[in-house]
């Protein structure tokens, strides 16, 4: 099964460039989220999973992205505990909430 994304509108101040990009993830999909990499726009390699837990359905938090770089455009790959995969790019800085749908 795939995922499908959504991202709400920012209702809180955005962060600046060159600091640590803070969202709160929701997980409003039918599956368990365990992994989560993040790679700036046009890197061709993911970073390490930056999710400390997983995302059960209906749960959110904060997901804290502290590479110092002064990029807002990110890569996103999920994995979920039951195999399925999903892959999007996302203005991160321009945002304080991104939604996982199925």
């Amino acid at each position: 099964m795939r995922f499908a994304f959504a991202a709400l509108v920012a209702l809180t101040a955005t962060p600046a460039l060159a600091e640590d990009l803070v969202f709160t993830l929701v997980n409003d999909s039918s599956l368990t989220i365990t992994e989560m990499y993040v790679s700036p726009v046009g890197v061709d390699q993911w970073g390490e999973n930056i999710l400390f837990g997983a995302v059960d359905p209906g749960v959110s938090g904060d997901v804290t992205i502290a590479d110092g770089l002064d990029v807002c455009d990110y890569d996103l790959r999920f994995v979920s505990a039951e195999g399925g995969e999903a892959e999007q790019s996302q203005n991160l800085c321009d945002m304080a909430t991104f939604t996982v749908t199925d």
